[in-house]
């Protein structure tokens, strides 16, 4: 089975022109159908931005939770081919020491902080796996490393002996401690497995304004479990200098 997975922070509505979300919408739209991920983990949407892309992806479903609660707050909104997969559970979890809490935050981080995550069985080759996705604080190292801490606990009540994939904005590069969390709990980083890197050498925050994506690679694609990692993709994406999100997303080609 193969399957080809996104994780792309696509930036909340807060900016002015000419980084406004009406005008990224169909930059991403466009970029998200070009590359044809299977599974997308998105970080920051808020409701809004969510039912858009909802509109805009034909192909695709959703599953997510605003982090604040129902629709309050940035949803860790997972996409996917609604034809292909199907959804067997699903839920969230919050970044604290009461992670059934919905809005808890105990680490000191900045805000509140989820994860959302989702067991899917593919309908052609019955095969299942699990896909999480986060976004890490940007302020506090100490919750950025409980916080991962945390996720690989939560991961191990999954079902061993299916795949578990990782998408994220981690907010911090690889090598950093957090990171080290996760390869010490039996994780791989798609980047370190990959046969072939494409844009290896730019980072993945651009900012609205560096083409390099700026020092080192915030997001990452993680995985547990009996699986080859081909292609991986920085998508650089520049239209008449502007660019769809602050954030380029990464794109990796996965065998089961």
């Amino acid at each position: 089975m193969n399957i080809r997975i996104m994780t792309y922070n696509v930036r909340n509505d807060c900016d002015a022109p000419p980084n406004s979300w009406n005008e990224r919408k169909v930059l991403i739209r466009d970029l998200i159908k070009r590359e044809s991920p299977d599974i997308i983990g998105t970080q920051e949407c808020k409701f809004n931005q969510v039912q858009d892309l909802d509109e805009l992806l034909e192909e695709y479903n959703w599953i997510g939770l605003g982090r604040e609660g129902g629709s309050k707050g940035e949803f860790m909104a997972i996409f996917y081919k609604k034809s292909r997969f199907q959804v067997t559970e699903y839920d969230h979890f919050w970044l604290s020491d009461t992670p059934d809490v919905i809005g808890s935050s105990t680490w000191g981080n900045d805000c509140t902080r989820m994860a959302t995550w989702v067991h899917f069985l593919d309908k052609r080759t019955n095969q299942s796996f699990y896909h999480l996705n986060t976004h890490l604080d940007h302020v506090s190292e100490n919750a950025r490393v409980k916080g991962s801490e945390l996720i690989v606990k939560q991961s191990e009540a999954f079902d061993s002996s299916a795949p578990i994939f990782i998408t994220g904005d981690f907010n911090t590069v690889a090598e950093s401690d957090s990171h080290k969390v996760f390869l010490k709990g039996d994780f791989i980083d798609t980047w370190d497995s990959a046969i072939e890197r494409i844009h290896e050498e730019l980072g993945s925050f651009n900012n609205f304004n560096d083409p390099t994506g700026g020092e080192g690679r915030i997001d990452w694609i993680l995985y547990r479990g009996d699986v080859k990692v081909g292609t991986l993709k920085i998508v650089n994406d520049q239209i008449n200098g502007r660019f769809p999100s602050d954030h380029f997303p990464i794109v990796v080609d996965i065998e089961i």
